[in-house]
């Protein structure tokens, strides 16, 4: 900044011109005094001469510094000679402030405009710079447009590249499916050329791998129908596979009768003929020979075995099996069928079942692990071996069924049911159960032929045995038969109970008791429970009519203990059988026919007349009555009964008289309460009791002596008698106890009307016993 302008002039603003003004009045108004004057001077003089600040000083300088060319003589003004100059009026004072202020404003405003200038330039170059950089940055732009279409343009060379090489690789990959899939008719030919030279046959290394080929080929044409001819070549190659099946079929059946020809060999060899040989040498030749000679068989069956799931490897297997189970039972039926025959010829029913089943099961078993050599994937299936151990279980079966229907002998044939259920199909099953799982089906119809023949014995048994059953003179001996068994038992062991307890008992009853023990275990509960309900009601009907005869040849008594004792036993004895004795019987009933026939003959109905319910044709059908019988309610009330009846007649020989007595005394009361129209009579019953004929205390005290006379005499006979039929302390003590109360109650009937009709003279000599020593004579008896 160089040479400065001239000082501009303060502008004549109204703020300024009213200062103006109000100075040139205020200097009119109060003009200054001369000492006033003089020091504004001084004062003057004394502002112009002080120097500037050192700050200001600072700035001066560094701008010189700067070479800027600002001089400090140029930026003042003549302050000096302006304060030297003399201002005389407001006019003057007012133009040098003006020129002060200008040039104090020009001095402070030169730094800044210096600034404006150095941003301006700044900002100049600035922008220049900017300039470039977005010319630059266009640059790049263009620079990176013209990449990106580069870059495009390799990316579609690329991709294009790519595409070329997919298709390249999807024509290759075509072409080899292609010759893939033409492979498989292409191998026709070669099938067929190996198959039908004369040199193939099963036992070739070539056969197996050509097979396997051309199942591979069938099963991809099959899946494939969709192409071209595929129906013509899948019929050439089943036309191939079924001659090569075929071929297998022939070899195995070859290879299987040399087998057998080459063990039937040795049989005659080693046992002459159709003789018996040891059961050692008989396993040797026929497995192991048999296994030696049809080794080569293994790999081929193996083979089937593994393509069994296909539908015709499934059938060649089936026969296979069907071959094999042909030729091993044409080398074993005759040797079973001669151990069989020589069981049945020396040994009892029971033992041959036992014997026919052992042996059966271990040719079952020999026979299971020479299959399951030959066929390890099949010997699981039980419907393999069907057709070899069927015959052979069936001539077990036609061997037992004819001595089974013969046998008579229940004992027998529970024998063989527990033979065939603990010793056949429980141990021996349990134990193996998959090599003899096809025999159970045989064991299974043994035992339900036994279970058939058994029950219709079971019932022919009670029916001729117990329903039937006629009692002989010893049989009906009571109780004389029990005093004989005692006395034997005493003498023989006299300190235990009667080991012959059982030749007490009625025979139906044993019969009975035995006949169930034996079946519980081996019938089934449907079938046991019917024939049980059936024999308990039969035996129980046996023993009430073998009372009736005991009462008619001995006493009344005797046939009721007879009577109670069977049915105490009879009740015991089926308690621990986990059955109900209870059935359903049901029955047709025609009565109400009755009534409508006579209608149809009196005209009133019609036979055929279907529009009228009353027709005979609409009610001809039965109608069905169901009937729930329980046996053993039925044998629980039939004791009760006995018991009542047992209790009712003690009680009636003992204290009868005291009864007799009582039930008078009660008819005279009962006549006196209801009055009478005969004035004779009722004269007669009015007189006090003891005064009564029948109650005189002579006629009590005879009455009491009888009572007292049976009690001592009439029921330790009683006492007797029961312990004699009824072993059981505890039974006696039950059926005794009401008889005690009955006796009892008697007595304190009789003692209430002494007490109260009786003076005590007259009871003293009436002299009935008291109730507390009548208890403990009745006790001392048991």
């Amino acid at each position: 900044m160089g040479s400065r302008g001239p000082p501009q002039t303060l502008p004549n603003s109204a703020a300024i011109s009213k200062g103006y003004n109000f100075a040139s009045t205020w200097e009119q108004n109060a003009p200054l005094t001369e000492q006033q004057q003089a020091a504004i001077i001084s004062l003057s003089h004394v502002v112009s001469e002080r120097p500037l600040p050192l700050k200001l000083a600072q700035e001066n300088a560094s701008v010189q510094d700067n070479a800027l060319s600002v001089k400090t003589k140029d930026s003042s003004f003549d302050d000096s000679g302006a304060i030297e100059t003399v201002m005389v009026n407001t006019n003057q004072f007012y133009k040098w402030f003006t020129d002060l202020e200008s040039a104090m404003k020009s001095e402070t405003e030169e730094k800044y405009q210096y600034y404006v200038n150095t941003l301006t330039e700044r900002i100049q170059t600035c922008g220049e710079i900017l300039q470039q950089v977005d010319d630059t940055l266009d640059l790049f732009n263009e620079l990176q447009l013209q990449h990106q279409a580069v870059a495009t343009k390799t990316k579609t060379l690329h991709d294009a590249c790519d595409r070329l090489l997919q298709e390249k690789q999807r024509l290759i990959d075509f072409a080899e499916a292609l010759r893939s899939k033409l492979n498989y008719f292409d191998e026709l030919e070669n099938v067929a050329t190996n198959f039908y030279s004369p040199n193939m046959n099963v036992g070739n290394e070539n056969f197996l791998p050509l097979l396997k080929r051309l199942d591979e080929c069938i099963s991809y044409v099959e899946s494939n129908t969709q192409y071209a001819e595929s129906s013509v070549y899948l019929l050439k190659f089943r036309q191939l596979q079924s001659r090569a099946l075929g071929m297998m079929r022939s070899h195995v059946l070859a290879v299987l009768k040399g087998a057998s020809s080459q063990v039937q060999e040795a049989i005659r060899e080693s046992g002459g003929g159709k003789a018996s040989i040891s059961e050692g040498v008989e396993a040797s030749v026929i497995y192991v020979r048999f296994k030696a000679a049809a080794s080569e068989l293994k790999p081929l069956l193996e083979e089937i075995e593994s393509r069994s799931s296909r539908k015709e490897y499934g059938q060649i297997l089936a026969e296979c099996h069907r071959l094999y189970c042909e030729q091993r039972l044409s080398l074993i039926r005759g040797i079973v069928q001669r151990r069989i025959s020589e069981f049945a010829k020396k040994e009892s029913l029971p033992s041959l079942t036992r014997s026919g089943c052992a042996y059966l099961i271990q040719v079952c078993q020999l026979e299971h692990q020479l299959f399951d050599h030959f066929f390890p994937a099949s010997s699981k299936d039980i419907s393999s071996l069907a057709p070899l151990m069927d015959p052979l279980s069936t001539y077990l079966y036609d061997t037992l069924r004819p001595k089974l229907v013969h046998e008579t002998n229940i004992d027998f044939l529970c024998e063989i049911v527990d033979i065939l259920k603990m010793e056949v199909l429980g141990e021996q099953h349990s134990r193996k159960s998959e090599s003899l799982a096809g025999l159970r089906p045989t064991f299974e119809r043994i035992l339900a032929d036994i279970h058939e023949r058994l029950t219709f014995r079971a019932r022919t048994h009670i029916r001729d045995e117990i329903a039937n059953y006629t009692p002989t003179n010893e049989d009906l001996d009571y109780p004389e038969k029990l005093k004989r068994s005692a006395e034997s038992t005493s003498e023989i062991n006299p300190a235990d109970d009667n080991p012959d307890i059982f030749k007490t008992w009625y025979p139906p009853l044993e019969k009975t008791l035995s006949c169930l023990s034996k079946l519980y275990r081996c019938l089934e509960s449907a079938v046991f429970t019917g024939l049980a309900q059936e024999a308990v009601e039969v035996c129980s009907t046996s023993i009430q009519k073998a009372s009736k005869l005991i009462t008619k040849r001995s006493s009344q008594m005797d046939g009721q203990l007879f009577l109670i004792k069977h049915l105490l036993i009879l009740r015991e004895q089926i308690a621990p059988f986990n059955i109900e004795f209870s059935v359903t019987q049901k029955e047709l009933d025609f009565s109400h026919l009755l009534e409508h026939l006579r209608r149809l003959l009196r005209g009133q109905a019609s036979l055929f007349d279907w529009s009228r319910s009353t027709s005979l044709a609409r009610t001809l059908s039965p109608r069905v009555l169901e009937n729930q019988i329980d046996t053993k309610k039925e044998l629980e009330k039939s004791l009760k009964a006995t018991c009542e009846e047992f209790i009712m007649s003690v009680t009636k020989l003992v204290v009868d008289p005291l009864l007799s007595f009582v039930t008078k005394v009660t008819a005279v009361k009962v006549a006196l309460s209801s009055g009478g129209q005969n004035e004779k009579l009722e004269s007669v019953m009015a007189k006090p009791l003891k005064d009564q004929a029948f109650a005189t205390p002579d006629k009590v005290a005879e009455l009491v002596q009888k009572v007292r006379t049976a009690i001592q005499e009439q029921l330790p006979v009683v006492i007797a008698k029961m312990k004699l039929y009824l072993q059981n302390s505890s039974t006696r003590t039950i059926l005794f106890k009401p008889i005690k109360t009955n006796i009892v109650e008697a007595h304190i009937q009789v003692q209430s009307l002494l007490q109260s009709e009786y003076t005590s003279e007259e009871i003293q000599i009436i002299n009935l016993k008291s109730v507390q020593d009548l208890q403990i004579e009745l006790d001392n008896y048991l």
